[in-house]
């Protein structure tokens, strides 16, 4: 089991920990899971073109889960991009300091968004699931920028390197959360809030423990569930069935 942090100790921790911890969070066991025992994840490599467009095989799904139950108020209110009423939801499980996640979230995530959400075909949500102290605090910084919640976790992710990993991750999500109009004091003041990082960690263990996840990314599209960082082309493959 995970010790628990001192909610006020989050800063100190997100300046000790190891920088081996902090890459460790592209697998596990949901709530058992530690980031010094997770093996690390190779960084995704960049999709190569293809030379030619080539059929794409639909991805075997993982299992399912109840849509209604999945879609139940958690500890946080969902954050979403999409129509209420589009005909597939998509429900994405992720750590901030998971380099298949930000793979995704760079390669992938945009297309999805152009063709299918931004279109009123997809509603996708995106669910905490951190493995380590510097996710939690990426993810928290995000909850802070409120209405900015989706574009901190794009930058966060695209700036991935520079904070995960390094010497002083304090520090350098600083540098990061001050370009996005946080001060020092609202930086600190988010990362010490204790009911915030909480309900964070409480998303993750419902999502452990009620739908199986323990891994990421994971999505669950319209009830089935996929694990690992999909192309476009393999989201195209599951979703066009189901429009």
């Amino acid at each position: 089991m995970n010790r628990p942090l001192s909610r006020r100790n989050l800063l100190t921790t997100l300046a000790a920990v190891p920088a081996v911890a902090l890459i460790a969070g592209c697998s596990g066991s949901g709530e058992e899971a530690k980031a010094a025992d997770v093996k690390p994840a190779d960084p995704a490599a960049p999709a190569k073109p293809a030379a030619t467009p080539a059929a794409v095989d639909v991805p075997e799904a993982q299992g399912s889960v109840d849509m209604a139950e999945l879609l139940k108020p958690g500890a946080l209110p969902d954050k979403q991009l999409g129509k209420d009423d589009a005909k597939v939801t998509i429900v994405e499980y992720a750590s901030m300091t998971c380099p298949h996640c930000a793979h995704f979230a760079e390669t992938t995530f945009p297309e999805l968004k152009t063709k299918y959400i931004d279109t009123g075909k997809v509603r996708y949500i995106l669910r905490e699931f951190p493995f380590d102290p510097s996710a939690e605090a990426g993810f928290m910084l995000a909850r802070c920028s409120k209405d900015n919640y989706f574009p901190m976790v794009d930058v966060l992710f695209k700036q991935q390197p520079n904070w995960v990993g390094v010497s002083n991750t304090k520090q350098a999500l600083l540098q990061i959360a001050k370009l996005a109009g946080f001060t020092q004091e609202s930086f600190e003041s988010c990362l010490t809030d204790q009911k915030l990082l909480d309900d964070v960690r409480s998303v993750q263990k419902r999502g452990a423990n009620e739908f199986k996840v323990d891994s990421t990314p994971t999505f669950f599209i319209n009830g089935k569930t996929y694990k690992g960082a999909m192309s476009i082309e393999e989201m195209s493959a599951i979703i066009d069935p189901l429009l």
